[in-house]
């Protein structure tokens, strides 16, 4: 059975390891000791049998803790975790429409949008070109995917121009975000 290690992914100083000569101490029950001399607070965590620990050494003085550092290292660990719980990864979906999609199948596809940004993706929308539809003006082209745009059930604003790429295979391309309704005020009474 192998054990978890919580590494803190800043290097933090404890006891003789911290160089300013003053510090802003802060005690076990979160009591303030106030400024003292590095050895004065090196003294106090010896007599509370606890470790010194640096919390924040860009402050002017730094402040330091008397704490357990195993109990420090607990927490620490703790609130990444935590962080990294509340962090939503936002997932670019893609879809392809060509000029010739029926409507059954253009609405298919905007539930699948629809959804997705619900969920709070973003969503590119990629207008195939093959063939002769190269060649197709522009105005139509929006026209197609404007097609598109009028199913989404979910309100939404076009992220990015619709353009047509430089490569060999030609697309026009919209991204589309999910777009907050503003909170309608209530009615004064």
């Amino acid at each position: 059975m192998q054990l978890k290690k919580f590494i803190l992914s800043t290097y933090v100083r404890t006891n003789e390891k911290i160089r300013s000569p003053e510090l802003r101490v802060i005690g076990p029950a979160g009591e303030n000791f106030g400024l003292l001399k590095l050895a004065d607070a090196l003294a106090k965590a010896k007599e509370l049998e606890l470790d010194l620990i640096e919390i924040s050494p860009s402050a002017k003085p730094p402040v330091a803790k008397i704490m357990d550092y195993g109990k420090y290292q607990y927490l620490e660990s703790k609130k990444q975790k935590a962080a990294k719980a509340k962090a939503h990864i936002i997932e670019t979906k893609s879809i392809q429409v060509k000029v010739g999609t029926s409507e059954h199948d253009l609405a298919l596809k905007a539930k699948n949008v629809s959804k997705w940004l619900e969920e709070g993706h973003r969503v590119k929308i990629n207008l195939f070109l093959a063939g002769r539809s190269k060649y197709l003006e522009s105005t139509f082209l929006r026209e197609r995917l404007e097609r598109i745009f009028k199913l989404i059930s979910v309100s939404h604003k076009i992220a990015c121009v619709i353009e047509r790429d430089k490569t060999a295979q030609i697309k026009a391309e919209a991204e589309v975000n999910t777009q907050k309704p503003d909170p309608k005020p209530e009615p004064a009474k």
